[in-house]
């Protein structure tokens, strides 16, 4: 029944799709969104899978293909990371991502970003990047880096496609309406750099104030809603000649 309601909304409300191929003739910036142990990697936390899981398994990947082609090319990354107090619960979800374990690291295979100097890593307590980017003194991180940095475009990548990565791109196209982002233009959201959690149906009826969240279902909603928000979704990225300046 899941599978052909999936198949139903999919045709009902498809999701256009483009290829992207970067060279370098545009100020591009990678965003990740929350690829960390406390939500990728198996048994590591109250919101990670717990077994392999194909969809999020892939948006590591693609995760780390990417960082390492910007890391190279010494083009901009900027990395999200949860990460929350053990007195500050973030409803309505269990305690996750608390600061100082290891659910609140990059995963192990993107944990050498750390250590590049073309990275900006920011820690959030909060769905919303964009909000989780401002300082005590209103200034915020997200929108220097886009100002430093000339940035016409970001590829945003990560986890979830639903909750994060939605809430994030939703705000930062609303604030490039109102001109605090004067040099962004675009933002792409790469569908097989996205994933969402998953939480059948028949397994939510046996939990009590579950919430079913089927993965492939969400997964869609969530590329569809960035879409009608003004996102670029994006089924394939490369990369071609680097042009010079």
């Amino acid at each position: 029944m899941v599978s052909q309601t999936i198949e139903l909304l999919k045709s009902e409300l498809p999701v256009e799709q483009e290829s992207l191929t970067l060279n370098g003739d545009v100020n591009t910036g990678l965003v990740l969104v929350d690829v960390v142990n406390g939500f990728c990697t198996v048994g590591a936390g109250n919101l990670a899978p717990q077994q392999p899981n194909k969809q999020i398994s892939e948006m590591v990947d693609e995760s780390v293909r990417l960082a390492r082609a910007f890391c190279e090319k010494k083009w901009p990354v900027f990395g999200f990371i949860d990460c929350h107090h053990p007195d500050v619960p973030e409803h309505p979800y269990p305690p996750h991502c608390i600061a100082g374990t290891d659910e609140a690291r990059l995963v192990p295979a993107l944990q050498w970003l750390e250590n590049e100097p073309n990275v900006k890593l920011r820690f959030k307590d909060c769905i919303n990047g964009y909000l989780g980017s401002v300082e005590k003194d209103g200034s915020n991180v997200f929108v220097d880096w886009i100002k430093d940095n000339q940035i016409k475009v970001i590829l945003v990548v990560g986890i979830c496609t639903d909750v994060c990565v939605l809430d994030f791109v939703s705000s930062t196209l609303s604030a490039r309406n109102r001109g605090f982002l004067p040099s962004l233009e675009d933002v792409f959201v790469y569908s097989g750099g996205c994933a969402t959690y998953d939480l059948p149906v028949d397994v939510a009826r046996a939990i009590k104030g579950a919430i079913a969240h089927p993965q492939d279902l969400l997964h869609h909603v969530g590329l569809y809603m960035a879409r009608g928000r003004g996102a670029k979704i994006i089924s394939e990225v490369s990369f071609g000649a680097l042009v010079e300046p």
